[in-house]
């Protein structure tokens, strides 16, 4: 069973307000567009009476970090020391797939800022993400939105119909990949909705303010410190040591609807790229090698998610990638790219470098189905770095579809190799 349906947690903090927290943030082709706000902040002395280098011209983490002190330069002394946390144990492991608000993740929250330090806060998201389309923050833009629509959906689920936009969904835009489920205006929310009562950004925490930005350790060009970001169905944590990314995982993500038509027309399907990735790989795999590839467990979630760092399995299963066609290892090097890509595109080149010279000792799994479209469907990949898994779910908000969890570890280098896990 799903962990959002046996772990609820109710949300402590309380929504800014519906009207104020939704103009605040509003996705324009897969980047905000902030009311009477600029993006480019500009480094003013902050309430806190310290004024933190900025640096305009500053590339690659110059630039993150010039970034984060714009940010910093815009809040006040008790939001400062909301978001720069130590860099411990106990704070960068604490994030979740759960809607679980501020009782399961540091930082500030995002429906607590104004325009302008909303615009800085994103910003410093938007410059340590990749800048691929359906990867890296446009990928993270569209997750964040579909809590709006959960949100939307789920406060209407027991008064009619959900708005248009918020319930009804498309097939994947990639005509040559397999369909995902999709949905009709009929396919309302049905059910009790999960705990967590008004208050935190939804009914049961959802929504685009009920994310959490914190710096772990101070952002500095030759320190070591942590970007820890997210929200329900989202985790970004970035490590950076001596000015270089030590490790772009763990990188959770999930989606609840798979896809959606958003009211002007626009429709999403945030993890179609992972999705059809792995659709690809599974259709070129043989009988024979379906058989071998074969795992014996089933999986309702994905095991290496929140709480279980560390928790590799001692024996790799599945087919061995240097059994494969150099057509199919090209596929699993495709497949894995989408989860890489979450952090800059350079960091992401030379991860993808390191995988591809480790695939021959990568494995390849599954279990239930390979369609990816019903519950158990499950495909993990396993290499001496690299660690993907993808799981379908029974729908938590919209309960006749599925949705997805994944998430992207690697043995050596999550939390930039900081800490040791038993």
């Amino acid at each position: 069973m799903s962990r959002e349906r046996t772990r609820r947690v109710r949300i402590r903090r309380t929504w800014r307000g519906a009207a104020g927290a939704v103009a605040a943030i509003v996705l324009v082709g897969g980047g905000y567009a902030v009311a009477n706000a600029s993006t480019d902040v500009p480094a003013a002395k902050s309430a806190a009476g310290v004024k933190r280098p900025v640096d305009k011209h500053a590339t690659g983490v110059g630039a993150v970090v010039s970034a984060a002190n714009a940010f910093l330069n815009t809040l006040d002394a008790d939001q400062q020391a909301k978001v720069l946390l130590d860099f411990s144990q106990a704070n960068a492991t604490a994030w979740s797939n759960l809607p679980c608000g501020s009782s399961c993740r540091p930082g500030i929250q995002l429906s607590s800022l104004t325009d302008t330090q909303l615009a800085a806060a994103m910003k410093v998201v938007k410059l340590a993400t990749g800048t691929g389309k359906g990867t890296g923050y446009d990928q993270i833009t569209q997750i964040i939105k579909a809590d709006d629509v959960l949100n939307s959906a789920q406060s209407t689920s027991s008064a009619g119909p959900a708005p248009s936009g918020g319930a009804s969904s498309t097939a994947s835009a990639d005509p040559s990949a397999t369909a995902a489920p999709s949905s009709t205006a009929t396919d309302v929310p049905t059910g009790t909705p999960p705990s967590g009562g008004p208050g935190g950004g939804g009914l049961g925490g959802y929504g685009s303010g009920v994310y959490f930005l914190a710096f772990l350790g101070t952002p500095s060009a030759d320190g070591t410190w942590q970007l820890h970001f997210g929200g329900h169905h989202l985790a970004v944590n970035e490590t950076y040591k001596k000015g270089k990314v030590a490790g772009a995982s763990p990188f959770f993500i999930g989606v609840e609807p798979t896809t959606w038509t958003d009211d002007d027309g626009t429709t999403y399907s945030p993890l179609e790229k992972q999705r059809n990735g792995l659709l690809a790989l599974t259709g070129s795999l043989s009988t024979e090698q379906l058989a071998t590839a074969k795992l014996s467990a089933s999986f309702s979630d994905v095991l290496l998610g929140p709480g279980e760092d560390g928790q590799f399995p001692e024996t790799k299963e599945g087919i061995k990638v240097s059994s494969l066609s150099p057509k199919q290892k090209q596929l699993v090097q495709k497949a894995i790219h989408p989860w890489v890509a979450n952090v800059d595109d350079a960091t992401a080149k030379k991860l993808m470098k390191t995988y591809e010279h480790e695939l021959n000792e990568t494995y390849v799994a599954y279990s239930g189905g390979t369609g990816l479209d019903t519950q158990g469907d499950y495909v993990r990949i396993d290499g001496p770095g690299v660690w993907v898994e993808f799981v379908c779910q029974n729908g938590v908000v919209y309960r006749n579809q599925i949705h997805y969890h994944t998430v992207y570890r690697d043995h050596t280098r999550d939390y930039g190799s900081e800490f040791t896990f038993s």
